[in-house]
């Protein structure tokens, strides 16, 4: 009998048998994983977009022991969590305060809360299919539910969270012209967990200004997209304004740590103790070493260089499986992006139902790391790559890849 439900406590985990075995990792360093069997594979999941600095970063890992040793849990106030938090702000622009919390479900919970109280409104409006935590308020919506697709047509809402439609810049002014008790809209600056859905140009900036002018204020959710393009947040590279953002995965690569970094204004009422944060783990110093140690190696990598390296990868894969007769595009950037079986990337929730696949996707996972390649099983999975995913790296990527399409092309060839 297993204990574990499920076998696993985050259901993202979930992956199919290969050859009637399960995947059971047993460690992992740079840009491998290793199985229980001995295997090894090149890993695309990185933590699910956790791990930029490649597993068991040494200089991570080296910080976070003496933090362990130091006490992991201190109770009071202790040396870390300031410089922590200081390093973080340097990154963040007019985002200058920071509250630590654990995880980026916590993270954006915490955003939505300080919205509330800023604001007075009780609403919170997310992206249709966008995933912002697994926290009930925000988990409405999410990909793959009926009200994700507005199945009647009518705008899904709760009494706390309300939809927008990804990339449709008319139901935005229509959102607003239809509910005036809205806090905040969380932004992404992907739809990622949609499988890397690219905002149009100045779809954000658009979502950004109606806001504004309807006096609700605009969370950044970085969880996944944060320090990923640069050692900052992607909304700000891109021109955004965000007043709250949510951070967390990348800025401690693959320790459990996040944090809301706001404006001062947004977040005072948390320092005059009119609105409640706690958690005993939140800026604890495993976190916080964590997060200085990593924040300290992105300042000195090179984004352009990694990023180029995916792009190449991006059209080295679309053209491995177009000689197989399969037809494929891509969609995201160069170090985390999507695969769909489709010639034109979907740019819209609707779209991407109608064009993925849960059968190419499985498939494509099993061949893959048949070859030695861990990727998503999902149609709306993502690949990450890390800045130890090198060139050597990267060449035997594209051998696999050329095994998977093989393997693939009976099936799906559409020639």
């Amino acid at each position: 009998m297993h204990n574990l439900v499920g076998d696993v406590s985050s259901a993202a985990r979930i992956l199919p048998d290969l050859d009637g075995q399960a995947l059971f990792i047993r460690n992992g360093k740079g840009p491998y994983l290793h199985d229980d069997q001995g295997r090894r594979y090149i890993d695309t999941a990185l933590g699910f977009g956790a791990v930029l600095l490649g597993h068991a970063n040494d200089t991570v890992n080296g910080q976070v022991a003496a933090a362990l040793a130091d006490s992991a849990s201190p109770s009071w106030a202790h040396v870390r969590e300031h410089a922590a938090a200081t390093a973080l702000a340097a990154h963040t622009g007019a985002l200058s305060k920071v509250i630590f919390t654990n995880s980026g479900s916590e993270a954006v919970h915490l955003a939505c809360r300080a919205a509330r109280a800023f604001t007075g409104r009780g609403r919170i409006a997310k992206m249709a299919a966008g995933f912002d935590g697994w926290f009930d308020d925000v988990s409405f919506g999410n990909v793959g539910s009926a009200e994700a697709a507005f199945v009647d047509g009518q705008r899904p809402a709760t009494g706390r969270t309300t939809l927008l439609r990804f990339n449709d810049f008319n139901d935005v002014e229509r959102l607003f012209a239809e509910d005036h008790d809205i806090a905040a809209v969380i932004l992404e600056p992907m739809l990622a967990n949609a499988g890397c859905l690219m905002p149009a140009p100045g779809y954000l900036q658009h979502v950004q200004d109606v806001a504004r002018r309807h006096g609700a204020l605009v969370i950044a959710d970085e969880v996944l997209m944060g320090f990923r393009l640069h050692a900052g947040l992607a909304s700000q590279l891109a021109g955004l304004d965000p007043d709250i953002a949510s951070v967390g995965k990348a800025i401690g690569n693959g320790v459990p740590v996040s944090a809301i970094v706001g404006k001062p204004e947004v977040l005072a009422a948390f320092e005059q103790g009119k609105v409640l944060r706690g958690g005993t783990f939140s800026g604890n110093p495993l976190a916080c070493a964590a997060v200085m140690s990593t924040l300290a190696q992105l300042d000195q990598r090179d984004y352009t260089g990694l990023i180029a390296r995916g792009q190449q990868l991006r059209q080295a894969v679309e053209a491995i499986f177009e000689a197989q007769g399969i037809v494929v595009s891509t969609s995201g950037y160069g170090n985390v992006f999507s695969l769909w079986p489709s010639r034109q990337a979907p740019t819209t929730y609707e779209q991407a139902v109608a064009v993925g696949s849960a059968a190419f996707s499985q498939a494509l996972h099993l061949a893959l790391r048949e070859a030695g390649v861990l990727v998503m099983p999902s149609q709306y999975g993502r690949l990450y790559l890390s800045f130890e995913h090198d060139d050597g790296v990267l060449e035997a990527m594209k051998v696999a890849f050329e095994r998977a399409a093989v393997k693939l092309a009976p099936q799906f060839a559409s020639r």
